[in-house]
């Protein structure tokens, strides 16, 4: 039979909240490349327990499992770099559940996972290549 490690007891953890996930979310984006977040100018970052139903019509998704965290707004790649008046604010949105479920299923940390999910969407502000943003990972893990 297993012996419990007190170190890791579970028994009496509770998942993380959406403001955990809110501190986690902030504190990769403080880690990742200086240049890089001033690049990213005044992106704002939500988190959500999961997207909503338009959300998941939007894309043609089944499930609220299918999206771990979304960019919504005017890409860089896309050539808007200042905002038409009456246009809402870069965003990214983290969906809590889903990268709760993602993290349970592989061996990554969950800051590692919430880490990646937002470099990823930034990522598709920027129109950044999947090596660039391995990169940008790998710099904001030192």
């Amino acid at each position: 039979m297993a012996q419990l490690d007190r170190e890791h007891d579970w028994t009496h953890r509770a998942a993380p909240s959406l403001e955990d996930f809110e501190v986690m979310a902030a504190e990769a984006f403080v880690r990742l490349p200086g240049q890089f977040r001033d690049l990213c100018g005044t992106i704002i970052i939500q988190i959500a327990d999961f997207p909503d139903d338009e959300v998941l019509e939007d894309l043609g998704l089944e499930s609220a499992y299918d999206l771990l965290g979304l960019f919504q707004g005017v890409g860089m790649s896309e050539g808007e770099s200042v905002p038409h008046t009456g246009q809402m604010p870069n965003m990214i949105w983290l969906y809590r559940r889903p990268i709760l479920d993602y993290w349970s299923e592989y061996e990554d940390t969950l800051g590692d996972v919430i880490t990646h999910v937002l470099v990823h969407e930034i990522g598709h502000h920027f129109g950044l290549s999947d090596d660039d943003m391995e990169a940008i990972e790998l710099a904001a893990g030192d």
